[in-house]
């Protein structure tokens, strides 16, 4: 283009988008509702026009709307650990967030963020429509997922994890927050948080109290590195900071965990929570701090920008007053907070955010149900089948069903759930399972424990019950436990369980004692497990000839246990976590040492060990391309041929391990760094490449520093641990590899 020659119509051009500008500005009352404008220039106006008063108000986890700005109310507080949780709006509910861990399954989690994530948009939507802008558990701000190390299976908030592996955590994590976040290069289909920021896993009566502690290593090695890829990484929108103190200091105020690490080294930009009532627990519990102006001031200090509380930071304003902190450090915070909001598009037209436009039909829609159905097959674990008992007959004459999770559909929702609209107990999967012919008969029988709802001892006359269903084909016996047992801060009063925690990880001694009469009559019995936990079960694995370890299987639990039990599907989930022998196996609970402890420290035999899981089918690995060098600072490709040497069709999970050699330095035993999942039909052979960074061969000295492997490591290559025999994933490959 001549510019001196259309330097008119240029000016004319200009002269009129100006005005056109103008005019759409003039629309809006305020500058921060320009949809026009960028983020940054709306939240800076934003902020600019608030008191102090409404700065504070604006921190507090259910923040006013603010009439005069015309700025909506919002509450910062909701939940998705699996599904959209604690809505008055029917959701799909899927698996436990420690049976999703069980699939292996990257691509699935991601599938399950994404469909809750839309279901999370249209319950906003249908919220926004009744009135009910800015009530608690409808908000797009959700506070998962929580990737907390399940360090001791004792701790009954276990369930809510990914496990006790830094690897698997941290990749079942991001696909989580990446599925929930969206791929928008603009606006956030819902904000992740990831919790509880950090070295928190129980003992749950002591978590207002507890000071943890851990050695540097242990911190860099177990518990932040599936913090540091959800934030690094992952891009979460936001980090909720743990009730526990570390080192003697709140963890929202943790001089280590707020500012050197999370905003310091990681360069977090986005929000961070406290745990409900944490500020004030350091005044109260922790009495680091002597009121709640001091401990306010310390935690916004630190970077804490929402008190999850209705006390706490109210005392900021008299802090701002006395001197002892500037507005414009809360306006760091607001402008944080604000930021999120602006990403979710709260403040713009509904036509210019795609997610915004989310209809109610996706709520429990075909897609999210079969997803759900999915996930629920793919998270069961078969521990066991002696002799081929499973899969069973369709035609048998008379299954008896017994057991208190046979039909508990409370159970197999677990904690922090919605609520569908339809759910599937196995009792009722079994009966839609069998044909005319079979008779299906449930009883209770027991208890979790001998305990009634009254706290009264209960006896059942175990030789009467087995003579009454002397005509059974087979036994299906459903127990375990709860989420009635285990979970957040519980008031439980049962043998074996304690303020939500477990004091032991035995399988109630009731339902042994039911199992060893129900084997003393010689039928055939299959023990399908419901637990958020690993249990010891020491009889039964040496007795019971089949047990299925079913969590707590969301809403399509009941099918997917009897699609198993009945050869519809072929069982593939893995254990995300080991499964000890007896409590003996167990250190001290309040410890937070990694001595001994999870499948990288344990040095015995587990009863099943982490990545565990059989088949109906078998599985053969071959070497394809394993490299016996790297040179230092360089990628690793692994390439494996794996065939399904069976006659049916079914999914393997082929699992990665890197075993240290060098005793001279600290490090795991041995550490997951790959896993991938993939179906073969009988015959079918498949090439899986694992690829290996520089940060995959490396470990973290007792500095908390991270080096790479010098010399020789051990790669081995299988569907379970090196050492631990799984006869249906066959042989594991091991491999020398030198690095130089």
């Amino acid at each position: 283009m001549n510019f001196k020659k259309n330097a008119p119509l240029l000016f004319v051009m200009a002269i009129v988008l100006s005005f056109s500008q103008m005019a759409y500005s003039q629309n809006y009352k305020y500058t921060f509702q320009n949809p026009q404008l960028g983020f940054e220039e709306r939240v800076n106006d934003l902020v600019s026009r608030l008191t102090l008063e409404e700065k504070v108000s604006q921190m507090l986890n259910a923040a006013p709307a603010i009439p005069r700005l015309e700025i909506p109310a919002h509450d910062w507080w909701n939940e998705v650990l699996h599904g959209v949780a604690r809505t008055p709006y029917k959701v799909t509910v899927f698996p436990q967030a420690i049976a999703m861990a069980a699939t292996f399954d990257t691509k699935s989690l991601f599938e399950m963020a994404d469909f809750s994530a839309l279901e999370g948009r249209a319950v906003y939507n249908l919220a926004v429509a009744a009135g009910k802008e800015g009530s608690k558990y409808q908000g797009l701000t959700y506070w998962t997922p929580n990737i907390n190390i399940f360090r001791d299976p004792r701790w009954g908030r276990g369930q809510e994890t990914y496990g006790e592996d830094p690897f698997l955590t941290s990749m079942m994590g991001a696909a989580f927050v990446k599925g929930l976040q969206g791929d928008d290069p603009k606006y956030l289909k819902a904000a992740a948080c990831a919790k509880h920021f950090a070295v928190h896993s129980g003992p749950e009566p002591l978590r207002h109290v507890f000071n943890a502690d851990a050695s540097m290593y242990d911190l860099w090695d177990t518990y932040l590195p599936a913090f540091k890829k959800l934030v690094v990484d992952a891009k979460v929108a936001g980090v909720m900071c743990a009730y526990n103190a570390f080192q003697n200091q709140p963890c929202c105020a943790s001089d280590l965990f707020m500012t050197d690490i999370l905003r310091n080294q990681w360069n977090f930009k986005g929000y961070v929570t406290s745990d409900c009532g944490a500020i004030d627990d350091f005044y109260k519990k922790h009495k680091t701090h002597k009121d709640a102006e001091s401990a306010a001031v310390d935690a916004v200090f630190h970077g804490t920008d929402v008190d999850c509380g209705k006390e706490a930071y109210l005392a900021l304003v008299q802090a701002v007053k006395d001197g002892k902190i500037t507005e414009a450090q809360l306006d760091v915070s607001l402008h944080r907070l604000f930021m999120v909001r602006f990403k979710l598009g709260l403040f713009d037209p509904v036509s210019m955010v795609k997610y915004a436009q989310t209809p109610a039909s996706v709520l429990e829609s075909k897609a999210h149900k079969a997803h759900a159905l999915k996930m629920a097959q793919e998270s069961m674990v078969l521990l066991k089948n002696e002799k081929g008992l499973l899969p069973i007959r369709k035609d048998l004459k008379k299954i008896v069903v017994l057991g208190p999770n046979a039909d508990n559909p409370i159970a197999i929702l677990g904690n922090y759930n919605g609520n569908p609209s339809e759910l599937s107990t196995i009792l009722g999967g079994i009966k839609e399972k069998v044909g005319r012919q079979t008779e299906v008969v449930y009883e209770k029988a027991v208890n979790y424990t001998n305990k009634n709802v009254l706290g009264n001892d209960v006896q059942t006359d175990f030789k009467a019950l087995v003579d009454k269903y002397k005509d059974a084909d087979l036994f299906v016996f459903a127990g375990g436990i709860a989420p009635q047992l285990e979970g957040e801060q519980m008031k439980v009063n049962e043998p074996g369980f304690t303020g939500g925690d477990r004091t032991s990880i035995l399988l109630p001694a009731v339902q042994t004692d039911l199992m060893k009469a129900l084997k003393a009559s010689g039928k055939p019995i299959v023990f399908v497990m419901m637990t958020g936990s690993a249990i010891a079960m020491p009889w039964e694995s040496e007795n019971i000839p089949a047990i299925l370890n079913a969590w707590y299987g969301g809403q399509a639990a009941g099918q997917a246990v009897a699609d198993i039990l009945f050869g519809d599907y072929n069982p593939s989930g893995r254990l995300p976590v080991t499964f000890y022998k007896s409590d003996s196996d167990l250190p001290d609970f309040n410890n937070y040492s990694m001595e001994n402890r999870t499948y990288r420290y344990f040095k015995n035999k587990p009863l099943y060990g982490f990545g565990y899981g059989l088949s109906y089918t078998s599985f053969d690995y071959a070497k394809e391309d394993v490299p016996v060098k790297v040179a230092r600072g360089k990628d690793l490709t692994v390439a494996v041929r794996i065939t399904n040497k069976g006659t049916l069709a079914g999914e393997e999970v082929a699992q990665l391990y890197v075993m240290n050699q060098n005793r001279s330095i600290k490090a795991p035993i041995k550490s997951l760094k790959g896993f991938q999942r993939l179906s073969l039909k009988a015959g079918e052979s498949k090439i899986v490449k694992f690829e290996l960074s520089p940060d995959d061969l490396s470990y973290v000295d007792t500095e908390g520093i991270k080096q790479q492997f010098k010399g020789v490591l051990q790669l081995s290559i299988g569907g379970s641990q090196p050492d631990e025999a799984n006869p249906t994933s066959g042989n594991v490959l091991k491999s020398l590899l030198t690095i130089e």
